[in-house]
């Protein structure tokens, strides 16, 4: 009985033995042995066993990209403004042994390493830098923090400024510098456009003008033309009716003031402002004229000028017996024949 519980003791505390040794390191770290208190090796995610009592973890280095909030500062500028910022950082580790054994504490590193840089480099700008120019301070930052960290194993991928505060009465006196800015802004474009609008309309009038002119240009050539075609059409009507006279004698001219005087009586009677037009008009005129036309009409049908028989001149028309008052006549007379008045 005393053998079989000594092997079941030893058999406990070997398996106690062997569990001492397994160690399960877990995704996304890496776990530093120590062997008598030195570093011996980077234990990868996975099951590994460790000889008890001589290896032992020493850090679980965390090996995912993580982030580290800096607190606020007050930063004085180069032009002597205080302002307040903050930012973040975000970094890896890329070797655990480094990262465990070259600093102490690397989270509280990284921190001061980089509010004494981000003083360094904001306290170089004027306060229109800063506000201005964040993505070159986020790149100064980036680079001298990273050449600093690197000797730890720590990559620092970003650094991100979060907010700039400048001091109360500044803000101030720069939001009516911006307003000032806009109204300035605002009336130069208002004068712009008013300066583009009046030269527009002035080469539309302009344009305006030029067209009107060419086109009463165009109008008085025409206008001439007319002038002179209905000139020549009067000197060519004036030239027949002088050749006609010379070859006729006074039946020619008789005509033609005959036509004229029945083309003023009808105008009367295509009036259209009444229908019943009282005028005074000697009928014995226009019959005489009537037959003068006549006449002019024999000779020419007839005999013809230089004929057998020689045009008669036509005889004066008697005024008819006075009445005691002029009757109403329609606009248009009757007209005689012409054989009535060879009687008369």
């Amino acid at each position: 009985m005393d053998m079989l519980g000594f092997l079941v003791a030893i058999v406990g505390l070997a398996v106690l033995f062997l569990a001492m040794g397994v160690r399960v390191v877990k995704q996304g770290y890496v776990y530093t042995i120590e062997r008598l208190g030195k570093f011996t090796l980077a234990a990868e995610p996975g099951l590994h066993v460790i000889i008890p009592f001589i290896d032992r973890v020493g850090q679980k280095v965390n090996m995912m990209e993580q982030v580290l909030d800096i607190p606020g500062q007050e930063i004085i500028t180069a032009d002597n403004a205080m302002v307040g910022t903050d930012a973040v950082v975000f970094f890896q580790v890329l070797d655990a042994g480094k990262a465990a054994y070259e600093v102490s504490n690397l989270y509280n590193a990284i921190m001061a390493l980089t509010t004494t840089n981000l003083r360094t480099v904001m306290g170089s700008m004027d306060l229109d830098e800063t506000l201005s120019k964040r993505d070159e301070i986020n790149a100064r930052l980036l680079s001298v923090v990273d050449h600093a960290t690197s000797p730890w194993g720590v990559k620092i991928t970003r650094v991100e400024i979060k907010d700039i505060r400048p001091p109360m009465d500044i803000s101030e006196a720069m939001a009516r510098q911006m307003k000032a800015e806009r109204l300035k802004r605002a009336e130069i474009l208002e004068a712009e456009g008013d300066r583009a609008s009046k030269i527009l309309r002035a080469e539309g009038e302009k344009q305006s003008a030029i067209l009107e002119a060419e086109g009463r240009k165009e109008s008085a050539f025409r206008d001439a033309e007319a002038r002179e075609r209905e000139a020549e059409a009067e000197a060519k009507a004036t030239q027949v009716v002088s050749d006609a006279i010379a070859d006729s004698g006074s039946q020619a001219l008789n005509y033609f003031v005959a036509q004229e005087y029945t083309k003023a009586v009808g105008k009367f009677a295509t009036s259209p402002n009444a229908k019943t037009i009282l005028f005074p008009v000697e009928a014995t005129q226009l019959i005489g004229s009537l037959g003068g036309i006549g006449e002019l009409v024999k000779d020419i049908a007839g005999d013809g000028p230089g004929g057998g028989t020689p045009p008669r001149s036509p005889q004066p028309p008697r005024s008819p017996s006075p009445a005691p008052r002029p009757q109403p006549r329609s606009a248009t007379p009757s007209v005689p024949r012409s054989g009535g008045m060879g009687g008369q």
